[in-house]
């Protein structure tokens, strides 16, 4: 494109960010950044559990989330956007009420963060084609809100964006990592930002606070043993030795983020998208056991929740009931032992029989 300087570009797209709303936007260059290269052992250590998207690869056997390179070819740079999703809410860790479970704090807004991202990513793309058109230059844009052939958290870093902490999420200086990352890939090429500097430092808080030990390492976490994945991604059965781990969490798992020291004074949100509905922020377990499937399609119409579907909510919620250490809740476990999905009955058993050990003193609620 014709304007004057690289410098220019990257300002114009950084304006064109903020006007529509995001807080954060930087240039990454299309290339195997070194990050890259440890996501093949990831997924061949069986890392990934059952996101087959993780595990895509193009014709030629290269994981597409790797090879950016190769899935998007004509792409030469990745614009990156982000912004804050946090809310005055209280986190996790500070919350204990045994009736009730705990949505992850993403998942709490009005409306599905996938479409609140990608309207405001398409008011960027829409400028940058609009002044490539004015300037009669050839342009092509792809925008992605997590559905994109890359790994966004690797390309945030070097759009500096922010660092990847060692719970795997990225942290900025400012805002903490209560953060929604959009992507645009564009056809020209742009002058890369600076990636953000580590500042994790030796601090290990994330990791020590995992209740299931999902990090096998800084930096590297093993999704079959992490409660996000677990409560959202996983189907059919929980392995009996996480589920005690996974306390009341139904859906996400914010404990590793709400540890974290730079979430400490992390500000709050400015878009109102994502202002929570309180009916979301703490439900009660014994409301998502017996929920309906059209209730639970009325409910979360519009809510990332949906991605758990309903069997696996409900699953969610006896599991919890079973960590709850609450005795009122075994009458409905009772009505639920012989449920038609034998999913929902496994772990109505296994949660009354729970409940009954922990009421009987032999163990104390998770």
């Amino acid at each position: 494109m014709t304007f004057k300087t690289p410098s220019q570009i990257s300002a114009f797209i950084k304006q064109a960010a903020h006007d529509a709303g995001f807080e954060l936007a930087g240039i990454a260059s299309v290339r195997r950044h070194p990050e890259l290269e440890h996501f093949e052992p990831w997924v061949a250590a069986g890392y990934a559990g059952e996101m087959k998207y993780m595990k895509a690869r193009d014709e030629t056997g290269n994981l597409k989330r790797a090879s950016l390179d190769s899935a998007v070819p004509w792409a030469r740079s990745v614009i990156v956007c982000a912004i804050n999703y946090n809310t005055a809410q209280p986190y996790s860790t500070a919350f204990n009420h045994p009736g009730h479970g705990w949505i992850s704090r993403y998942a709490w807004s009005m409306e599905d963060y996938h479409e609140a991202v990608m309207r405001r990513l398409r008011e960027v793309e829409s400028r940058l084609r609009q002044e490539s058109a004015r300037l009669q230059e050839e342009l092509q844009t792809r925008c992605y809100v997590d559905t994109g052939p890359l790994v966004e958290r690797v390309y945030a870093k070097y759009a500096g964006i922010g660092w990847i902490g060692k719970n795997t999420c990225i942290l900025n200086q400012k805002l903490g990592s209560w953060l929604f990352l959009g992507v645009i890939l564009t056809s020209i090429e742009l002058e890369p930002d600076l990636p953000a500097p580590d500042r994790c430092g030796t601090c290990t808080r994330c990791i020590d606070a995992c209740p299931t030990d999902a990090f096998v390492g800084p930096y590297q976490l093993d999704s079959n043993r992490c409660i996000s994945y677990l409560t959202i991604e996983k189907r059919g059965e929980i392995p009996e030795d996480l589920r005690a781990g996974m306390g009341r969490h139904v859906f996400g798992c914010d404990i590793c983020q709400d540890v974290c020291p730079w979430n400490r004074k992390a500000p709050t949100t400015a878009a109102p998208e994502f202002y929570p509905r309180e009916e979301l922020i703490n439900p009660a377990i014994d409301w998502l056991a017996g929920m309906s499937a059209d209730e639970f399609r009325n409910v979360f119409r519009r809510s990332p929740v949906r991605r758990a579907k309903h069997e696996g909510l409900r699953r969610n919620a006896i599991i919890a009931i079973g960590n709850s250490g609450d005795r009122r809740f075994l009458p409905l476990l009772e009505r639920v032992l012989n449920d038609p999905d034998p999913v929902i009955s496994e772990h109505a058993n296994w949660a009354k029989d729970r409940l009954s050990a922990e009421t009987e003193g032999l163990g104390g609620p998770a």
